[in-house]
């Protein structure tokens, strides 16, 4: 067991809700301030995006944060360089597509995650049925976190809650990710069944833009991944105190759920 599910299965059996905050690499100059403020707000983990020109599962909100890094000339090395000198206290987890991965090879591409320090890896554009080369790749150097959306069929529904590790993604809308007024009914039922495929613990994204979102994923998930909301205040120009005070309230709210 990796460093990820070590974290996310002690907070649940702690009864902790787990809060994990998605910040894009190299969106500002001083990105990795943004890291050190989640961490200062109880995040148990986080996300790390690694920008890509042609990203399929992001809504409008994240692509751009991704192309205000690109266009600072941001890289997949230069973000683990900066990564690598941190040594934050919860683990994270790198999110990108399948080219990135693919590109220099799996082992090498998790090769260079593990070095720099990151426990975990999400591939949104990799189907289960296609993962097993990057899994091998990852096996015991980070942890490869799979999704499921309400429209995922049930027999590959509990093929992605056997494969997964470190936490099983729930996707709670059939959309690209993007803050929502309101969680429907899918993502709960959707949670509900793959908590009954496995152990691991299920954590809810796609939508949660406050407090009253992550207080109501908190009643039925294990743990909620907050992205468009932080991302959409970053590129307002919020510091990183400011996205600190937005999930403290956050982590209020699952505390309080």
């Amino acid at each position: 067991m990796n460093a990820l599910e070590t974290r996310t299965r002690a907070a649940r059996a702690a009864g902790r809700t787990l809060l994990v905050p998605y910040v894009t690499g190299g969106v500002t100059d001083n990105w990795t301030d943004l890291l050190r403020a989640a961490v200062d707000a109880g995040a148990d983990a986080i996300e790390i995006g690694l920008p890509f020109s042609d990203p399929t599962l992001d809504g409008p909100v994240v692509q751009e944060s991704s192309y205000r890094a690109l266009r600072r000339g941001t890289t997949a090395r230069r973000i683990l360089d900066e990564v690598a000198r941190l040594a934050l206290p919860v683990p994270l987890v790198a999110f990108t597509y399948a080219n990135l991965v693919l590109h220099d090879g799996a082992d090498r591409f998790c090769a260079a995650l593990a070095d720099a320090g990151v426990g975990g890896l999400i591939v949104p554009d990799l189907p289960v049925d296609e993962v097993e080369p990057v899994a091998a790749a990852a096996d015991t150097l980070l942890d490869l976190v799979l999704l499921a959306s309400p429209v995922t069929a049930p027999h590959r529904r509990d093929e992605i809650a056997k494969r997964s590790r470190g936490f099983v993604y729930a996707v709670s809308v059939m959309a690209t990710t993007g803050e929502q007024s309101t969680l429907g009914e899918a993502g709960e039922r959707l949670v509900t069944s793959l908590r009954q495929a496995t152990d691991l613990p299920v954590v809810l994204g796609f939508g949660i833009s406050g407090p009253r979102q992550a207080a109501e994923a908190a009643r039925y998930a294990d743990g909620v991944v907050v992205g468009s909301a932080l991302m959409r205040r970053v590129l307002d120009g919020a510091s990183a105190a400011e996205l600190g005070v937005f999930l403290t309230q956050l982590r209020t709210a699952l505390d309080g759920a």
